[in-house]
């Protein structure tokens, strides 16, 4: 009888196809580092067992078994880390990653009609196992005990990243310092800005912290407000979003409020007073971020991205109104035309969504260099910390709570939370030890700063980077400005030792030069097992 292949089986073998092909060459290796220690094993398991006077084919075959067994087990031990259902979690994250542009920013674009998913959330990726391509050979520690400087020196002076540089390694157990050069002197952050507007806010907040938007009717007049709870995930797509809070669903508990009080036709207003100041940010209008709004559906986007540059909409809470008021229609509810007021204290609350934990959120935000989530969470910071929700709110409340934390601020200045103002000054040392901060053990809440992370090669702003040397070694947040490029993160080194870096560069020419000068950098960092 022929078994017809299954049409999804049909559909996924190129893919499967692939992965496999990536991975068999690491398999092989790790089965040839597995084999000494199964015939040390099998040498150990003679010495003790008595011989038998006649072998059955059914010892044969359990002999057989016991050794598969045992060396499957060294593979899969050094092929890990393996997820609660059997996948290697590495190789799933790039089996999704080669099917999508990743979520990147500073001039690249996801443009792919889709919904916001969350960041995945990753396990500790430790020392991979590397193709033979690379350029620099991850597998492969320093010889003698060659000193850190001695490898970094040389790839950070390179003419890619122009004329001022400063670089600071350390290792996260211990809190020591590796490597310095210029530690403390302040350069322009670019994205990796969002590191520190990730840390203020875990710390403010609490990493369980949801946003809520809420509908709420006025007693006295009849009028329907839409509160802006500042949720920069909320969404206009329907439940496929993945958990993130919904505009529809909203609208339609509210309907069914308003229809158990005999209502049909109401007057639509909108508060945004959450936050203050001024909506656009100094860059003024750009692809890049919206229009800070405290009342905002899917970033404000037009083209149906999720991710990435895109054309935004010039007033991101009407536009939101305006699609709740499509909802409400939909399921029998007639609307004025919205507009903006404020909820008074005596409103009644209807109904409300909510966003997922901040930890979730943080971590879509560093994962694919989120401005518009990074400038909510800086206002979402001052609030919480007694100052106005504004760009200058939030910059002085993230400032207080780096502060607080007894962080290196020395040179430190912030004029927003997405490092998009050039005047922003961050220190490699100031990086650096909010990695480290985020890794104690005795603050669980600051985690996601480090799952957040971009995976090299597999998620976020490094998907498409690393594919040749240090893919799933290296998690690092990028940083892209015109003339400056950055790069921040954890690697696990040669020995087995977590390291927290920082590499900033100012005065770059070519964008793409420089991020592969710090690529390099970054994977020989992996690769060395210096002193």
């Amino acid at each position: 009888m022929v078994v017809p292949e299954l049409r999804p089986w049909r559909a996924a073998r190129p893919r499967v196809e692939r992965i496999a092909n990536a991975v068999r060459p690491r398999l092989e290796r790790a089965g040839a580092a597995a084999r000494p220690r199964v015939a040390r094993l099998t040498r150990s398991l003679a010495l003790h067992l008595p011989r038998p006077r006649a072998v059955q084919t059914w010892q044969y075959t359990a002999g057989a078994a016991t050794a598969g067994l045992v060396l499957a087990a060294g593979v899969v031990t050094a092929a890990g880390p393996w997820d609660a259902n059997g996948q290697r979690t590495a190789e799933r994250d790039r089996a999704a990653a080669l099917e999508r542009t990743g979520g990147a920013d500073h001039g690249r674009s996801d443009t792919t009609a889709g919904l916001p998913r969350p960041a995945p959330s990753a396990e500790p990726v430790l020392v991979g196992l590397d193709g033979t391509t690379s350029a620099v050979d991850t597998k492969k520690a320093a010889p003698d005990g060659k000193a850190l400087s001695d490898v970094l020196k040389p790839l950070l002076g390179a003419s890619a990243l122009g004329g001022t540089h400063a670089a600071a390694v350390v290792d996260v157990a211990s809190g020591k310092r590796l490597y310095g050069t210029d530690a403390g002197k302040a350069l322009t952050p670019a994205s990796t800005t969002k590191i520190a507007t990730a840390v203020a806010a875990l710390s403010a907040l609490g990493p369980d912290h949801r946003f809520t938007t809420r509908a709420a009717l006025e007693p006295d007049t009849g009028e329907l407000v839409l509160v802006g709870g500042g949720d920069p995930t909320l969404t206009a797509r329907g439940k496929a979003a993945g958990g993130w809070a919904d505009l529809r669903e909203l609208a339609v508990n509210t309907a069914e409020a308003l229809h158990k009080r005999g209502i049909r036709k109401v007057t639509l207003s909108y508060d945004t007073t959450l936050y203050s100041g001024p909506a656009l940010h100094p860059i003024g209008v750009n692809d890049n971020l919206a229009p800070v709004s405290a009342l905002i559906a899917d970033e404000g986007r037009t083209d149906g991205s999720s991710s990435g540059p895109a054309p935004r909409v010039s007033d991101p809470a009407k536009d939101a109104a305006g699609k709740f008021a499509g909802f409400l229609k939909d399921v029998g509810i007639t609307t004025t035309s919205p507009g903006p007021s404020k909820a008074s204290t005596r409103a009644q609350t209807l109904a409300t969504v909510s966003s997922p934990p901040l930890s979730d959120v943080v971590e879509r935000m560093l994962t694919n260099s989120d401005n518009d989530i990074a400038e909510a969470l800086a206002r979402q910071t001052a609030l919480t910390s007694g100052e106005p929700g504004s760009f200058d709110g939030g910059a002085k409340a993230i400032s207080a709570r780096l502060t607080k934390l007894g962080l290196p601020m020395s040179g430190a200045s912030f004029h927003d939370g997405s490092g998009l103002d050039r005047d922003d000054r961050l220190t490699a040392d100031l990086l650096t030890a909010l990695l480290v901060t985020a890794g104690d053990p005795g603050r669980p809440g600051l985690r996601p700063v480090l799952t957040g992370l971009p995976v090299a090669g597999f998620t976020g702003t490094l998907a498409d980077r690393y594919t040749d040397s240090a893919a799933g070694v290296v998690r690092a947040k990028t940083g892209t400005l015109t003339g400056v490029n950055t790069l921040a993160g954890t690697v696990v080194d040669a020995d087995g030792r977590l390291l927290a870096f920082a590499f900033m560069a100012s005065g770059t020419t070519d964008p793409v030069e420089a991020e592969s000068a710090l690529d390099k950098t970054a994977t020989a960092l992996a690769a060395c097992g210096c002193r």
